[in-house]
Parts: C-alpha cells; sequence; structure tokens
C-alpha cells in the first residue's frame, strides 16, 4: 500500500525543526505502509533549491517532492486551496498512490481533498493546532469547513480538535484523535546535575526552560515581564529561550532596558539533543502559549523529568497532569508569576514524571496505519472519480 503524504511542514535545511513531528510519524509509518512525501508551498515562500537540493543527500529515505503554487501573500488566500490542489494532481497521478494523507487543512488539505477526489482516491485530512484554532477570515473558514466535510476522515492530535472540527461540519463517526507521540531515546529522564555540567551551567541555579519559535503567541510578552517580576525575587533564577524568531529584537531590548542580559540565556536552535539536556536541567519547562494543538515540546519535557508550567489552552489539559504541571490562563501574567513561584518551590519527583511518559511515534504510526486501512476498506478503489482539477 502507498501512501502520499501531502503536507507543507516537512523538515528543510532553513527551517530544520519545521514539521518535525510529521517527520517522526512519516518515519514510523514506514514499518507498515510504502510512503511518499509531498510538500507544496506557497510560491511568495519557496525556498533555495540549490540548497533543497543539498538537503537531499541528509535523509535519503524520506525525501519529499517539493513543488510551488502561485499565491500572492494575503490577496490570494481564497484561492490558494483549488491553486494547490491543480499543481498537486499530476504528482498524484503520476504516483499512483492508494491513499492520500493530508497534514494542515489549508489550503493544502482543500488542495488534497480536491486533487484525490478528482483522481478517484480516498483521503484523510489532518489537523494540527493553529489550522483549527486560529483561522484568519470567514472565506478560509468556509473552505476550511468544505475539506473536513469532503475528506473521507478527519485526524486531529487533540479532542479539543476532533470536536472543532465536528462543529464545523466533519462527521462524528470519521473522526479520530491521534496524539502526537515522544522519542524515548532521545527525550528520557537524565540526572540534572550532569546535564547542567555538559551545558556549563551552575549546578546552583534556578533554571525556567522555554523551547521554540520566539514568537508572540507563545506568550512570550508574559513570560518576560513575569520573570523581571521573579528576578527581584530570586537571585539564582535564570531563563533559557531556546530558538529563534521574529521576537528575537523586542526581548533583547526589554532585556537591555531591565538589565536582564545576564540572567536571560538565548542560544538559539539547539539539536534535539541538545535540547533534551536543556529540559533534563531545567527547574521549570514554560509553554505560556496562546493557542496550542498538542504540544511536542510538553511531552517531551515531561519525558525527561521535567516539570512544567503551561496554559489551558488547545490540547494542553488532555495531556498535563497535576502530578507533574502547573496549568494557567493564557495571556496572564500575573497567573503565570505565581505560577513560575509555586513550581520552583515545589519539590518534584522527576523520576516518576519522566515515568509516565510511555507514547511513542509507533504508536502514533500504528493508529495512523489502522485509520488508513479502515478507510482504504471502506472506500472502494473503483470510487468515480470527479471531474479534473
Amino acid at each position: 500500500m502507498l501512501v502520499a503524504i501531502v503536507t507543507p511542514l516537512f523538515p528543510r535545511p532553513d527551517e530544520p525543526h519545521s514539521g518535525w513531528f510529521i517527520y517522526q510519524t512519516v518515519d514510523a509509518l514506514q514499518h507498515y505502509v510504502d510512503v511518499k512525501v509531498i510538500c507544496p508551498q506557497p510560491s511568495y515562500q519557496a525556498g533555495n533549491r540549490d540548497v533543497l537540493e543539498a538537503w537531499k543527500e541528509q535523509r535519503p529515505d524520506i525525501t519529499p517532492i517539493r513543488f510551488t503554487f502561485p499565491a500572492v501573500r494575503f490577496l490570494s488566500r481564497p484561492f490558494n486551496g483549488a491553486a494547490c490542489g491543480k499543481y498537486l494532481y499530476p504528482h498524484l497521478r503520476d504516483l499512483h498512490p492508494d491513499l492520500v494523507l493530508n497534514y494542515w487543512l489549508y489550503p493544502e488539505g482543500y488542495g488534497a481533498v480536491r486533487a484525490a477526489r478528482a483522481l478517484g482516491l480516498p483521503v484523510i485530512v489532518g489537523s494540527l493546532g493553529s489550522d483549527l484554532r486560529i483561522i484568519p477570515d470567514p472565506i478560509t473558514r468556509m473552505l476550511v469547513a468544505r475539506t473536513v466535510r469532503r475528506a473521507d476522515f478527519v485526524l486531529t492530535v487533540s479532542e479539543e480538535l476532533r470536536q472543532r472540527a465536528i462543529r464545523m461540519g466533519a462527521a462524528d463517526d470519521r473522526t479520530r484523535t491521534i496524539r502526537n507521540g515522544c522519542n524515548s531515546d532521545l527525550y528520557r529522564f537524565g540526572d540534572p546535575r550532569e546535564a547542567r555540567r555538559e551545558l556549563h551551567l551552575e549546578e546552583d541555579l534556578e533554571l525556567i526552560v522555554y523551547v521554540g519559535r520566539l514568537v508572540k503567541p507563545k506568550g512570550l510578552g508574559e513570560l518576560c515581564e513575569a520573570f523581571r517580576v521573579l528576578v527581584g525575587e530570586r537571585p539564582r533564577v535564570r531563563l533559557a529561550l531556546i530558538g529563534h524568531g521574529p521576537m528575537e529584537a523586542p526581548i533583547m531590548a526589554f532585556l537591555r532596558d531591565h538589565g536582564l542580559e545576564k540572567r536571560v540565556l538565548t542560544p538559539g536552535h539547539q539539536s534535539s539533543r541538545q535540547v533534551a539536556r536543556w529540559m533534563q536541567a531545567a527547574d521549570l519547562f514554560c509553554l505560556p502559549s496562546y493557542s496550542e494543538g498538542c504540544p511536542n515540546v510538553l511531552l517531551e519535557a515531561a519525558a525527561c523529568g521535567c516539570p512544567a508550567v503551561a496554559t489551558t489552552v488547545g490540547g494542553i489539559p488532555e495531556v498535563s497532569d497535576p502530578e507533574w504541571s502547573i496549568l494557567v490562563p493564557p495571556q496572564d501574567t500575573a497567573s503565570l508569576l505565581a505560577a513560575l513561584r509555586d513550581g520552583l518551590r515545589r519539590v518534584w519527583d522527576r523520576g516518576a514524571i519522566a515515568s509516565r511518559q510511555k507514547r511513542t511515534w509507533d504508536q502514533v504510526a500504528l493508529e495512523t496505519w489502522e485509520v488508513c486501512r479502515e478507510v482504504r476498506l471502506r472506500k472502494s478503489a473503483a470510487m468515480p472519480a470527479d471531474r479534473p482539477v
């Protein structure tokens, strides 16, 4: 059985962490089916093709087909799904897959449904979070709703997202929540003192770690403001912001204005192994997001035995537990500050925290394969095709 994976999110040289959770799922899915990854990209986001060619040498087992479709930022949004479908059609036609599996609903999911229908192929679409939780305008909402209604099945990474899909028209009996997994070879319990020695950190620091894009919707403004107050109370507290993003300059300006440059560590992008070391070294992991699907970093922190402070958004409450996390409302600096104080005061059983995180990417792949098999059996191979895109 050949499954064509259609997604705009997949690791690439200029964004090595893009769609890493999709990569993990697809890599494990290869144990059950043959896969081919197709990555559509609007023309205004096209990357450097020479760099992408070099990237192929690094991932020979999963070399995606990348193509661009014509698009103008903001202006063409209502038409991007149809354009994606038109340019996707010949790739699917030439591949002859048995099933199409999409991740990210619009425009790529819409295009995948449109092209698959034209070829008489069963199609599953998957929502990851913002594609259902943050829809920018009424026209896009209508097209997302059409996507989940016309697909043969809808996968989501949280129950909260599944209920959103149902409210938008997806049938209850053709939706399923498949939560993300964790790479236990990388993210596992480790001695915080040993991790700190490797990272050249002082053993007696109180360390709070954030991992992710440095963007406003991740709640970094509130985190920096809460940390500013915390510094006045706890002289040994430090904050590590791991990642890059457009808020980098404003954050650095904030730190300079408040004399916090030496209290905040900014190591930039880190490898997965290094991220795991930071999580093992941290006293607290913090994810103060405004919106999330099923955030992998939270699962990875817990697998490392690190307690967390996070917000009550999306699928976070579904994967959290009072034994290892404190949840607060989003965009609430006072509550975030109180939770950080509480988290640093508590004595956590880090070994017990790590032992609770057992879900692997192999389990995610198996559950995904079961849905693919069910949809394929249900959908006759002789299904008449719609009109060509």
